[in-house]
């Protein structure tokens, strides 16, 4: 016989641990090249000059400069504009 009642699964126990997301440089701050400006997921905020996406839709500096953030006008399939924050490094 068991000396103990069998206890249920505790299901809210697991979390995952934090990604670190969000911007790393703001506008106006010195970027080294190779230095990271902005993690995301998805290319929510577009790379512009001097900057590239990585793999995980990082978005780093290519050369070392002065950080802008402007907005630009993207035209979807549908035929609507919306506007997109846009990451330069001049």
């Amino acid at each position: 016989m068991a000396h103990r009642k069998a206890g249920g699964t505790a299901r809210n126990l697991r979390d995952s641990n934090p990604k670190y997301l969000g911007t790393k440089l703001y506008d106006g701050q010195t970027a080294q090249s190779g230095s990271i400006i902005i993690r995301q997921r998805g290319t929510r905020i577009l790379a512009g000059k001097n900057v590239r996406v990585g793999v995980d839709h990082t978005l780093y500096a290519d050369k070392s400069g002065i950080v802008k953030f402007t907005t630009k006008r993207k035209m979807k399939f549908d035929g609507t504009t919306t506007l997109k924050k846009v990451v330069n490094v001049i």
